[in-house]
């Protein structure tokens, strides 16, 4: 899963050099997790965004936009209780657009730990949904 599939990677390349750092990083740490926490995760576009999946988890996407370029984005699905349990237990580490994004600054150091679990939860919540704060 590591190396970029063609259509990703001109995904990718169509990024300002400083988004593009961004989102590989964030990328990176997206299959980092599912290297320890899901099997067959897959990756492709969904909306002209690059999109992760796995078999019990809801999709994660991720992507920059010029309307604010010193910003980028990690999307979830909007009715499922995500973005709710993460301002539960992340109050105030991350910034939320609505029920269906975090959005983080380019050149922010990203609270690691705390966005390991929030896309623990999400790569595994259909396993989870159930459960109060879905576990966390």
């Amino acid at each position: 899963m590591e190396d970029l599939n063609k259509q990703i990677a001109l995904k990718f390349d169509q990024y300002p050099p400083e988004a593009k750092s961004a989102l590989l990083a964030l990328r990176a740490i997206i299959l980092e997790v599912a290297a320890k926490e899901v099997t067959g995760l897959s990756e492709s576009l969904k909306w002209g965004q690059p999109s992760y999946a796995a078999k019990r988890g809801s999709p994660i996407r991720i992507d920059w936009s010029e309307k604010n370029p010193d910003q980028y984005r990690l999307y979830f699905i909007c009715h499922t209780s995500l973005i709710a349990t993460f301002k539960e237990l992340y109050p105030d580490t991350f910034h939320y657009e609505g029920n269906r994004a975090i959005v983080f600054t380019i050149g922010q150091d990203i609270p690691n730990q705390a966005l390991t679990h929030c896309l623990s939860l999400a790569l595994n919540y259909h396993k989870l949904k159930h459960i109060p704060l879905l576990g966390g």
